[in-house]
């Protein structure tokens, strides 16, 4: 028995029919009666935080599937000490999001939100704008997400680092990694600063005032990963004061309030948590869970298995 959390009961992953077991679909309110019996949790819903107000009674759970790269609205206490396996959707969502970066990156050289403006005033203004070839990027978190988004501004001639737990050298797409938690001292050298890293106890704040303050002059930061690594109240300052720009997938709240600062705030873009979300990715998504389900239901290891206590799969000091 696998139970299957969904937004709506109606809305249903495509392609798990042929699958050897029985599915039970549910919404929210109808998580309990479903987890009762069921071995294994596809959570389809992957926001949801449902999953902590019936773990009383999902005592049979052997493992949980988060449809996502972050885990962090799942895991609590109870489930980071049982034995029951977390994975995720590692890999889906490295390269739609690095092709997102990249298409910030490039909008903020030209100066897009700018002529966006202009056209719609009908107004002619030549001017200059930057390119990206030798430009720097230093991509905060280094795991998968991270590396791919490494290679693409690589690829676009952007000089890139990274910035992780350990600092260290010579690494294969980042060239040098810094480390995360002197990240004031280092985000100096960017032009552009991208946040994507997951969410967890140390990561949570990790952007502070201190952090935006420490950023040059016509700095650009770009945030994949989720809302609460940034002070939105420090970045609300700092982009007001025409210090630097941002363009913002993530936030704090979402959906974001009709009534959020955000919203017109000066050289600020602001996009519905959309950044890896490509045209065919609920059928991709659909698809790796299926696979891995094969391999739960023939008894071999499953792939994509998150370190409960980090918060993410351990493919790299993020």
């Amino acid at each position: 028995m696998i139970a299957v959390l969904c937004e709506r009961a109606t809305d249903r992953p495509p392609g798990l029919d042929g699958l050897p077991a029985d599915f039970r679909y549910c919404a929210a309110d109808g998580l309990r009666e479903a987890v009762r019996g069921a071995r294994a949790l596809m959570l389809w819903d992957f926001f949801s935080t449902a999953v902590r107000d019936v773990w009383a009674d999902a005592d049979t759970l052997e493992w949980i599937h988060v449809t996502a790269a972050g885990v962090d609205t799942l895991l609590f206490d109870e489930l980071r000490d049982s034995p029951v396996v977390v994975t995720n959707a590692h890999g889906v969502f490295d390269r739609p999001i690095a092709e997102y970066v990249l298409g910030a990156v490039i909008a903020n050289a030209k100066d897009s939100l700018r002529s966006f403006d202009l056209q719609r005033g009908r107004r002619w203004q030549h001017r200059e704008t930057r390119s990206v070839l030798g430009a720097k990027a230093l991509v905060v978190g280094t795991g998968a997400i991270g590396r791919e988004t490494a290679r693409l501004l690589r690829a676009a001639g952007l000089e890139v680092r990274g910035a992780g737990r350990v600092a260290r050298g010579d690494d294969p797409d980042f060239g040098e990694i810094v480390a995360s938690g002197k990240l004031a001292a280092e985000v100096g050298w960017a032009d552009h600063v991208v946040i994507a890293a997951p969410l967890t106890t140390a990561t949570r704040g990790l952007v502070d005032a201190a952090v935006l303050g420490a950023l040059r002059p016509g700095a650009h930061l770009v945030n994949v990963a989720r809302g609460p690594i940034v002070d939105e109240t420090a970045l609300l300052a700092a982009v007001r004061d025409g210090r630097i720009a941002a363009t913002l997938d993530v936030f704090a709240n979402e959906p974001l309030p009709p009534d959020s600062p955000l919203w017109d705030a000066p050289n600020v873009t602001v996009t519905a948590h959309m950044s890896g979300d490509v045209i065919g990715w609920r059928d991709t998504l659909a698809d790796q869970f299926a696979a891995n389900a094969r391999r739960w239901l023939a008894g071999e290891p499953l792939l994509n298995i998150v370190d409960k206590k980090l918060g993410y799969i351990p493919t790299g000091d993020r």
